[in-house]
């Protein structure tokens, strides 16, 4: 299993947000992996284990929403977050054209 999944939900059309790219990386900006979310919105990144540190999910919101006709504030929304120890991380995002939340998931 991969250590890290996130899980991109669109709260405006009420539907998982499919293709939002997505870029796992080092908080001092190295790229470790970077993809799309499914069809489901679902998205898992990086490899089998992650080093303890600290590290950032950029999602490129603007993109996702530009390519619906839809206006928005944020053209990315970066969550930092901090891997300590080996257990499965999720971190879902939930979407709006000008608001974002985020938590960690199980």
């Amino acid at each position: 299993m991969t250590h890290l999944t996130t899980h991109v939900l669109d709260a405006t059309a009420g539907t998982p947000a499919a293709g939002v790219s997505v870029t796992l990386a080092h908080l001092d900006g190295a790229t470790i992996d970077s993809a799309a979310t499914d069809a489901d919105g679902r998205l898992a990144l990086g490899p089998d284990v992650l080093d303890d540190g600290d590290y950032a999910l950029t999602f490129a919101t603007g993109a996702y929403f530009r390519g619906r006709g839809v206006a928005s504030f944020h053209p990315v929304a970066t969550v930092a977050f901090t891997v300590s120890g080996d257990a499965h991380l999720h971190v879902p995002l939930l979407l709006s054209p000008f608001a974002y939340s985020t938590y960690r998931g199980s």
